[in-house]
């Protein structure tokens, strides 16, 4: 199958589905472009922080795309190619966008407020607790699944590709004080924002040559080293001003990602890669089948939980004007499915059967360094282009990683935060929920599930992150139901990522303790994941129990009137 025609064939109907049936939904739901967004009603400079279009579109790419939509479609191709696009596709359009553009436009209707304080409007105080509960157990899987991609493209000792990594260290150190800068430049010297952007990318063009130069390699440059270097890095992101670094960091990154999915589309149309890899299986080589597996392993690349947290979390804080809605909220998840079909293709071009040797990530830049080098580019060149495209997917996997960390903060406090009126608040909650515990708390768990590795975590993380989903899915129907608005749209892919999700999820338990029960599992790893999957499951299911129980008696309720 020629790899230029998948491309073309999706890009079509991902373009399609963005100007139809996202168009359709901004109409039905009554996208206003003259209602004032809680960014300026509740302007604060630190959460609460209008952006111009381009730099909240990069932000919020940058944060949902992670490494999701490289690594779940490169894992799933055991399944085959025709499969896993579909997925893509159909998923992309009418769960995944659907979801992250509701998310937004809920939380934008709600004064900026999470979905979990949606809830506690729209369903009960109940719902919003185990909401909070259940999307901050998930968050820490995020959380460490990420920070391990990260740290592991960033160490050179043990690994297979040490002047690679190293460069990606660099560069990646240099990207923050140039982020810093632009923030300052930007937000306060008001300096123009197209005269900015063109200094700051080619400052970040500078970062990557400096990157490629010296590379940062050495006995120090060890996995958990770098470990701890993510994590204090997200320490202090999570608790600055967004306009600091997370905008400013998220918007610069967004260039060099646009220019790896540029330079990947480039690099198919130029090569015309023959996509070899089987059509369909109905198992992977460990005997699992295509439901639930396949629709949990593509993970980001088709829905992810999780950007419905960035979409009501922090996006929906910074949204200058409700026209923009649709571009950021339902355009950019459709930009991450045109990147997880890179992916197919990439993973298509160099294996029959799904199978490889080396991380995801590698997988990917090597193949578009194959791409560029049967286009006539020369070994040196091709090399060169491995680098920044490794490079790229770790902007991508931390630029998710401290958007987590940020809204793990926000829900913990929440949690623990006092209610209206409540003067005299325990010390113990007074503590819990003030910004700078909660984010240590955060980071100190993240940190401990880490040690198991993103290799053991992703099949749980993408169960979870996908669980995510519904109960989004599910606030959102309420919440329109509420206000006398279409949400009909939601049932079939709340109640399909259910079974899919809570499947999984079901299975993983099951394997996580016949390995603890076989001596082959560890308790600090599976034991621990074990641990994690009692209480996620019970919430999520408690959770759309709940919703349900709204949905349907109201309904009732008015069919009886």
């Amino acid at each position: 199958m020629s790899g230029i025609l998948i491309l073309v064939i999706a890009i079509l109907v991902l373009a399609a589905g963005y100007i139809f049936y996202g168009g359709w939904l901004a109409k039905k739901w009554g996208i206003d472009p003259n209602r004032k967004t809680p960014a300026h009603e509740f302007e604060d400079g630190v959460d609460y922080c209008p952006a111009k279009a381009p730099v909240l579109l990069g932000h919020h790419f940058a944060s949902i795309a992670g490494a999701g939509p490289i690594n779940g479609p490169i894992q799933a191709a055991v399944f085959g190619w025709v499969p896993v696009l579909l997925w893509i596709l159909i998923g992309g359009i009418f769960i995944g966008a659907v979801q992250d553009f509701s998310a937004l436009f809920i939380s934008l209707r709600n004064k900026g407020k999470s979905i979990g304080e949606v809830m506690e409007t729209t369903l009960n105080h109940k719902c919003k607790l185990m909401f909070s509960i259940f999307t901050w157990l998930v968050m820490l899987l995020v959380d460490a699944a990420f920070a391990d991609i990260v740290a592991k493209t960033f160490f050179s000792v043990g690994s297979t590709t040490p002047a690679a990594n190293g460069s990606v260290a660099t560069a990646s150190l240099l990207f923050i004080p140039l982020a810093i800068v632009f923030g300052f430049v930007v937000y306060r010297k008001h300096a123009p924002l197209a005269v900015s952007t063109i200094a700051g990318v080619a400052v970040l063009i500078v970062c990557v040559t400096v990157g490629l130069k010296f590379p940062l390699q050495g006995s120090f440059s060890t996995v958990a080293f770098w470990r701890t270097v993510v994590f204090i890095y997200c320490a202090i992101a999570s608790v600055t001003p967004v306009w600091i670094l997370l905008q400013p960091r998220d918007y610069l990154n967004s260039f060099l990602l646009y220019f790896m999915i540029g330079a990947a589309v480039i690099g198919i149309v130029g090569s015309n890669p023959d996509v070899q890899l089987h059509a369909f299986s109905a198992f992977d080589a460990k005997g699992n089948f295509v439901f639930p597996a396949l629709f949990i392993t593509v993970a980001c690349g088709a829905v992810s939980g999780f950007h419905s947290l960035i979409s009501s979390g922090t996006t929906s804080k910074q949204l200058d004007n409700e026209k923009n809605a649709k571009m950021i909220g339902y355009g950019a998840m459709l930009i991450e499915c045109v990147l997880a079909v890179v992916a197919l293709i990439c993973i298509g071009a160099v294996s029959k059967d799904g199978t490889y040797s080396g991380s995801p990530a590698t997988v990917f830049a090597s193949a578009i360094e194959g791409f560029f080098v049967k286009m006539g580019l020369s070994e040196k060149a091709g090399s060169v282009a491995f680098t920044v495209i490794s490079l790229a997917v770790s902007a991508f996997c931390l630029t998710s990683l401290d958007t987590c960390c940020r809204l793990g903060r926000f829900t913990f406090q929440e949690l623990f935060a006092a209610k209206e009126g409540e003067e005299n608040a325990h010390p113990v909650r007074k503590a819990l929920s003030n910004m700078y515990v909660a984010t240590l708390v955060n980071i100190g768990i993240a940190a401990i599930l880490c040690v198991g590795g993103y290799a053991t975590l992703w099949k749980l993380f993408g169960a979870c992150n996908q669980l995510v989903s519904v109960p989004a899915l599910m606030a959102a129907a309420v919440y329109l139901k509420s206000v006398g608005k279409k949400h009909t749209m939601f049932y079939v892919p709340m109640f399909f990522m259910a079974a899919a999700s809570l499947g999984q999820l079901g299975i993983s338990f099951v394997q996580y303790a016949k390995a603890l029960l076989s001596g082959k599992g560890a308790w600090n790893v599976e034991g621990l994941l074990c641990i994690f999957i009692i209480p996620i499951f019970i919430l999520a299911l408690s959770l759309l129990i709940e919703g349900c129980k709204v949905l349907f008696r109201k309904k009732a309720a008015k069919a009886e009137a």
